[in-house]
């Protein structure tokens, strides 16, 4: 299916025009039949000759529902630009052909209508007159069908002109990521709540999960121009039947998306491609996208790039074109595509400039800017943005110029350099203390904002040893400074009475306090045992020595046995024992144990 929308002035016969085409009366709400005029979204279904089928979404003409019309405007991919012949090109017709340009579309065609009611010269002239507004448009040259819908003229040759409009479009994306901007939402009795929108990529199938506006909820049922159907896929007018959500929970404006979640943003940085400067914009504007309108504030960084903070998260995509609307002027302001989602903050004087230098030269979408720009991104947001070039990147941080990728993580060859000059000065400071095991693996990776394999691929490359979780570099010394000469009169007690663990007394007449025990223990120098209310030091080979000792006891054996055996006390034998059991050498079994063999 392809998906038109209508545009043009209030009561130039849009309505009249799709009917005459379809058979179905886009105008659905009794407000619009008494009044005659378009005020919400209508949308009817052709079958062309060709046997393509169209969906029509039609638009209302009035300034007062200019919010409505680009919401209809906005996921379409082609559009029906309607002129009356009698009236001429007017006010709306300029404003519906701004919000054309601003969206960048490039397929259409232009219809003039009510041709019975003027003669050929003013026909003639108002073709004229509509052509070269057009032409000045992303549409440029479009072709013309004269109809009057009420007689019937015309409308064979506009079918078949659409027939030739739809053989044009570009090809469907069916392997998309799903997001379909949502233009209705209701209830129907038995199932539960519907949503509608255009489906421009991706597929939708019954039973898939899909979330809107933060709201998990399931695919119950699917249906195209009021035909049930199990899968769907670009570009569809589709009702989706949701099970697990309110339809006060999905407004028009948001969308829904699969996967379930996505990235939403509340900032973005946009190049103008239509419209004014945007040294020439109120602060407080609109911004339109798909069917959503939210009000934003504008940052200026030159006349073409500019950041805007939206009041609510929209879920964005990299290279979407939105419409900023100045609403104190009541005019269509600029339309700009998204280069950036949730950029850097700008928080030192002259980082305007700076950012409209960075932006320059960048291509929408293109993932090597991004990473450039941050240094590191992870592919999770590449995938949710619509990044593109990334991946035939190699699986591995670069070495060169480049990129790599690692741990899922996008990297540059500028951050790499950064990260092992951050490394070798976290490594190098912390070497300054005698005491100090090694950094561990983790606090580098918080200090570097990456992942521990990162750090583990970047400390190999420095030539830094990783062991037991921390990194260490030729600077950290296997002494213990000060320490070492208490150290030394500990490992002298501990030779002659090797179960005489020295008390909490004797420790500090030494000055060992934790942190010098911790590093002789890391170090290989002690054994230390975590005991009540202190822990318990000896030497390494304690635990094979109590083996040989207790393997000559009658098996099993109890605490007191051991005790006796090895000359100690309950405080040290108690988490020897218990260190033995740890390591598979004893097995206790309630109030004895037994020397595993």
């Amino acid at each position: 299916m392809r998906v038109i929308a209508t545009a043009g002035h209030v009561d130039h016969g849009k309505s009249t025009l799709v009917q005459a085409l379809t058979g179905t009366d886009p105008d659905r709400w009794a407000e619009e039949k008494r009044r005659g005029l378009t005020i919400d979204l209508g949308f009817a279904g052709l079958e062309l000759p060709s046997g393509e089928h169209v969906a029509f979404v039609d638009v209302p003409g009035h300034r007062r529902f200019i919010g409505n019309m680009l919401a209809g405007l906005g996921p379409a991919p082609a559009v029906m630009l309607v002129v009356a012949a009698d009236q001429g090109w007017q006010a709306q017709s300029s404003e519906h052909l701004d919000a054309i340009d601003a969206l960048g579309l490039e397929t259409g065609l232009l219809v003039l209508t009510r041709c019975g009611l003027a003669d050929a010269d003013r026909v003639a002239e108002v073709r004229r007159s509509a052509l070269e507004h057009i032409a000045q448009t992303s549409l440029g040259a479009v072709r013309v069908v004269e109809t009057d819908a009420v007689q019937g003229d015309g409308i064979g040759e506009l079918r078949s002109a659409l027939d030739d409009l739809v053989a044009g479009m570009p090809p469907l994306d069916g392997e998309g990521s799903v997001r379909m901007w949502l233009d209705r939402s209701f209830s129907v009795k038995g199932a539960g709540t519907v949503v509608t929108g255009t489906l421009a990529h991706g597929t939708l199938r019954v039973g898939d999960e899909v979330s809107v506006a933060g709201e998990r909820a399931t695919i119950r049922s699917l249906q195209v121009l009021g035909e049930s159907r199990d899968e769907v896929g670009p570009v569809s007018r589709c009702a989706v039947g949701l099970r697990g959500i309110t339809r006060d929970a999905a407004p028009r404006g948001s969308a829904l998306l699969r996967p379930a979640g996505g990235l939403e943003s509340t900032t973005i940085d946009v190049r103008r491609e239509t419209g004014c400067a945007w040294s020439e914009s109120s602060r407080e504007v609109s911004v339109h996208v798909g069917t959503a309108a939210v009000p934003a504030r504008v940052r200026p960084f030159d006349d073409e790039t500019a950041r805007l903070r939206l009041e609510s998260p929209l879920p964005l995509r990299l290279g979407d074109r939105v419409i900023v609307r100045d609403n104190s002027a009541a005019r269509i302001h600029a339309g700009a595509t998204v280069l950036d989602l949730d950029p850097p903050p700008l928080e030192r004087r002259g980082a305007g400039a700076a950012r409209a230098a960075t932006l320059a030269g960048w291509e929408s979408g293109r993932a090597s800017d991004l990473v450039v720009d941050r240094g590191h991104v992870s592919v999770a947001w590449l995938e949710g943005a619509g990044a593109t070039g990334w991946g035939d990147w190699p699986l591995a941080l670069p070495n060169g110029d480049g990129f790599g990728i690692v741990d899922r993580v996008a990297v540059s060859a500028a951050q790499v350099t950064a990260w092992s000059q951050q490394l070798d000065e976290l490594v190098s400071d912390d070497a300054c203390d005698p005491l100090s095991p090694g950094v561990a693996v983790a606090a580098l990776a918080r200090e570097l904002d990456t992942s521990p394999a990162v750090v583990h691929l970047l400390a190999a490359a420095s030539g830094l040893d990783v062991d037991a979780g921390r990194v260490r570099g030729a600077e950290h010394r296997r002494d213990l400074g000060g320490a070492d000469t208490a150290l030394a009169q500990l490992r002298e007690r501990l030779q002659a009475s090797p179960f005489d663990a020295p008390e909490a007394d004797d420790l500090t007449a030494w000055k060992l306090g934790s942190r010098e025990i911790a590093a002789a223990a890391e170090r290989g120098l002690v054994l230390r045992l975590r005991a009540q209310p202190a822990d318990i030091v000896l030497l390494p080979d304690a635990p094979a020595r109590a083996m040989r000792e207790l393997a000559a006891l009658p098996q099993p054996f109890t605490t007191s046995d051991a005790r006796q055996a090895l000359g100690t006390t309950r405080r040290v034998v108690i988490p020897l024992l218990e260190h033995l059991d740890a390591r598979g050498w004893t097995r206790r079994d309630g109030n004895t144990r037994t020397v595993v063999r």
